[in-house]
C-alpha cells in the first residue's frame, strides 16, 4: 500500500505545483515574446494576489471565490500601471535597462507590502478541505482543482490565441511585430492588454498557492526563479513550450523532493542549465 501511495501523493503535488508555475509563467512568457522586456517586476503580481486575498476574506466571510475572483481583478490597475509608466518606457532598449528597471519595481513592491501587511508569514487553510480517493490514497480535493484550473486555462489561452483576432495578432506579434506594426495596426495597445493578462494570471498564481504554502513578503523570489527557469525551458515566447515545460518541471520538484528534500528546487535549474548547453538563448 506503502509503495503505491507514495508515488500517487508525488505526481498530485508534482502536477499542482506544475500547474501553479504554468499560470505564472506563461505571463513572463508572452511578455518576453512580444515585447521582449525581462519583467522583474512579475512576482509583484503574484505576491499582491495573495494578500489581496487573505485581507478579502474576512470581510466576504471566507469566500475563497469571490475573495480570489476581487483579487485578481484587483491586479488590472497595477498591471496597467506598471506596464504604462515603466514597461512603455523600455520598448527598443537594450536588455539591461529593462532588468534593473523592473527589479527596482520588484524590490520596491516588497517594501510597500511590508509596510502594508507586516513581515510575518501569514498561514491560509485549505480552503474546500476535503478529499478524493484514487487507487486507495486519499488526495486533497484543492489540489485537483489547482490542476484542472491549469489545464483550463491553457485550453482557454489555446482557444483565445488560435480563435481570436486580438490573441491572431498578439501570435503574429510574438513572431514578427515590425511586420505586425507595417500592417497599420497600434501593437503597442495589444502589448498592454498581454502584460495586464499576464498580471492578472500571475495575481491568480498567487491566490491559487496561498492555501498551499504561508503568504509573506518574500515569497515572489524563488516564485521569480522557477519562473524564468520554466520560460527558459519551455521556450521564450513559446506558448506551449511553457506549458510543458512547467508540468515537467513541476514533476522534477516534486520526485526529487520524494528522495532528496534539500535539493528539490535546485533540480530545476540543473535542468534548464543542461537546456541552456544544447539551446542557448536566441534575444
Amino acid at each position: 500500500m506503502v509503495q503505491i501511495m507514495i508515488p500517487i501523493n508525488t505526481i498530485a503535488y508534482g502536477l499542482t505545483i506544475g500547474g501553479i508555475l504554468y499560470i505564472i509563467s506563461i505571463g513572463l512568457s508572452l511578455t518576453f515574446g512580444t515585447m521582449r522586456i525581462v519583467n522583474f517586476a512579475h512576482p509583484i503580481a503574484y505576491t499582491l494576489g495573495a494578500y489581496f486575498l487573505i485581507t478579502l476574506l474576512p470581510f466576504i466571510k471566507g469566500k475563497f471565490f469571490w475573495g480570489a475572483l476581487i483579487s485578481v481583478l484587483a491586479i488590472i490597475p497595477i498591471g496597467y500601471f506598471i506596464e504604462r509608466y515603466v514597461i512603455r518606457k523600455l520598448y527598443g532598449v537594450a536588455i539591461d535597462y529593462a532588468i534593473i528597471a523592473t527589479y527596482a519595481v520588484f524590490l520596491i513592491g516588497i517594501d510597500l507590502i511590508k509596510w502594508i501587511w507586516g513581515t510575518n508569514p501569514i498561514p491560509l487553510s485549505d480552503p474546500i478541505g476535503r478529499e478524493i480517493i484514487l487507487f486507495s490514497v486519499p488526495l486533497p480535493l484543492y489540489r485537483v482543482t489547482v490542476i484542472g484550473i491549469s489545464l483550463a486555462i491553457y485550453l482557454c489561452l489555446w482557444l483565445f490565441f488560435k480563435k481570436s483576432i486580438v490573441g491572431k495578432i498578439v501570435v503574429a506579434a510574438l513572431e514578427d511585430k515590425d511586420a505586425v506594426r507595417s500592417l497599420g495596426i497600434n501593437v503597442n495597445r495589444y502589448f498592454s492588454f498581454v502584460f495586464v493578462l499576464g498580471s492578472c494570471l500571475a495575481g491568480l498564481g498567487g491566490v491559487l498557492y496561498a492555501p498551499i504554502t504561508s503568504v509573506h513578503p518574500y515569497m515572489g523570489f524563488m516564485i521569480l526563479l522557477l519562473s524564468f527557469a520554466v520560460v527558459i525551458v519551455g521556450g521564450l515566447g513559446n506558448l506551449q513550450g511553457t506549458f510543458f515545460s512547467a508540468f515537467g518541471l513541476g514533476m522534477v520538484i516534486a520526485i526529487t523532493g520524494r528522495y532528496w528534500p534539500p535539493a528539490s528546487e535546485a533540480m530545476v535549474f540543473v535542468v534548464m542549465a543542461v537546456v541552456l548547453i544544447f539551446r542557448p538563448i536566441e534575444v
